[in-house]
């Protein structure tokens, strides 16, 4: 463990939230396993660091009552369903668009099912981060959100954004510090709420799986 991710776990402690090193994708994909139990009732949020540690693909397993949000065929009234499942559920999994330093998240959401279940909701929060969305400070969170993540989760879901195509926010286009929520007037952003979750009340309720590896977006 390096000294920058040793300095951040013990603020992610601090901020009252639960942090686990894995060295690899399959640690994680075992971590994970370890915390389950038969029955368990399970939702997440859309991660593509779920799907590269095989994540998504354990909870898929008939031993968990896994409410689904991206099966194939699920129709806009079954998704909203399973957004309100997350309400009481034993686990939500995600992951997050950075992690600060000083033991910081920041997402940012189009529809808020995702930040609204890290904000309240699920018994237990779980987030597999890779390494490569550790950031500095919150300034070089939201500047990630709007030059890697936003980007190209919009090339990932085919939604025709200014991002998608720039390669960054709009807004970055004549100020290298734009506010935080400056961005595109399309009715396809995705860029519409904002959380940072800092010091919490309910200890240990977020744990932060990070694994030694670059994930997703």
């Amino acid at each position: 463990m390096t000294e920058q991710i040793s300095k951040l776990f013990k603020n992610l402690e601090k901020n009252k939230m639960h942090p686990i090193f894995a060295e690899t994708k399959e640690d994680a994909k075992q971590i994970v396993k370890d915390m389950l139990f038969d029955g368990c009732v399970i939702t997440s949020g859309g991660s593509m660091s779920l799907v590269e540690c095989g994540i998504k693909e354990l909870l898929e397993d008939k031993r968990y009552n896994f409410m689904d949000r991206s099966r194939p065929g699920i129709t806009p009234e079954e998704q909203q369903e399973c957004f309100k499942a997350s309400i009481g559920a034993d686990f939500f999994f995600c992951s997050t668009n950075a992690v600060t330093e000083k033991g910081e998240l920041l997402n940012v959401d189009g529809f808020a099912n995702r930040i609204s279940s890290i904000a309240f909701g699920p018994k237990k929060v779980v987030m597999i981060v890779g390494v490569n969305k550790i950031v500095p400070d919150l300034k070089a969170a939201f500047l990630r959100v709007k030059k890697v993540a936003a980007p190209k989760n919009c090339v990932r879901l085919n939604i025709d954004n200014p991002c998608a195509k720039l390669g960054h926010c709009v807004s970055l286009l004549n100020n290298p510090n734009p506010d935080f929520a400056d961005g595109c007037q399309k009715d396809t952003r995705i860029c519409c709420d904002y959380l940072v979750s800092a010091l919490q009340r309910q200890k240990d309720r977020i744990t932060v799986i990070l694994v030694n590896e670059e994930l997703g977006y």
